[in-house]
């Protein structure tokens, strides 16, 4: 009897672990940067269907850059964030919606107050669909949102994604006083509101 409940519970966790494999077959990723990456995390993290928001580093050609490095300028890297979501749930459209909305499409190596080619904003595709979307959502920005400026925020194919040290991970959530003083001290909060108006991100 023993044996018996044994090999039902050793069934049982297999099939539990296939299913959960087969689940994230199905899962895609996107990859954004839009300056600090602990302000662009949270957006992601509300979202319904997002199952994980990983600040990192891509874009760039050092292998496993540090936080230090990427900082410093020089490695190439723009610090960014990759959303994995389930596209039966949220669509990449979405996405794109939610990334526009939360940054200043319109500054060249720059987000509010960082400054630097570590600080570009960027929508990193992943397939053809996604370039394709991608573009579209820049076009069609250019032609509904009047700016002052154009949107320079470029679109590359996703490279190497490094997840960046574990004290970034959740920073909003580790630190809330120290994070909310960030943004006010950073001006993002009032620069998308100039840009959004009340579509502005948060």
């Amino acid at each position: 009897m023993k044996m018996l409940i044994t090999a039902v519970l050793g069934l049982s966790v297999i099939l539990i672990a296939n299913t959960i494999v087969m689940a994230a077959g199905n899962l895609e990723k996107a990859t954004f940067a839009g300056g600090c990456f602990w302000c662009m995390e949270h957006p992601f993290d509300e979202i319904p269907g997002v199952v994980s928001v990983t600040p990192g580093y891509t874009g760039g050609q050092k292998k496993n850059p540090t936080y230090e490095e990427v900082s410093a300028g020089g490695t190439g890297h723009a610090e960014s964030v990759q959303v994995v979501f389930d596209p039966a749930r949220v669509t990449y459209e979405k996405l794109l919606n939610v990334f526009w909305h939360n940054i200043d499409p319109t500054t060249n190596d720059r987000q509010f107050c960082d400054s630097g080619y570590q600080y570009r904003s960027a929508i990193f595709y992943h397939n053809e669909e996604q370039q394709r979307l991608a573009l579209q959502s820049k076009a069609l920005l250019g032609k509904d949102k009047t700016f002052k400026e154009p949107v320079v925020t470029g679109i590359v194919q996703a490279t190497e994604f490094y997840p960046a040290e574990d004290y970034h991970q959740h920073y909003y959530k580790k630190n809330p006083i120290r994070y909310k003083y960030y943004r006010f001290r950073c001006g993002r909060d009032q620069r998308l509101k100039e840009l959004w108006g009340n579509a502005a991100g948060h």
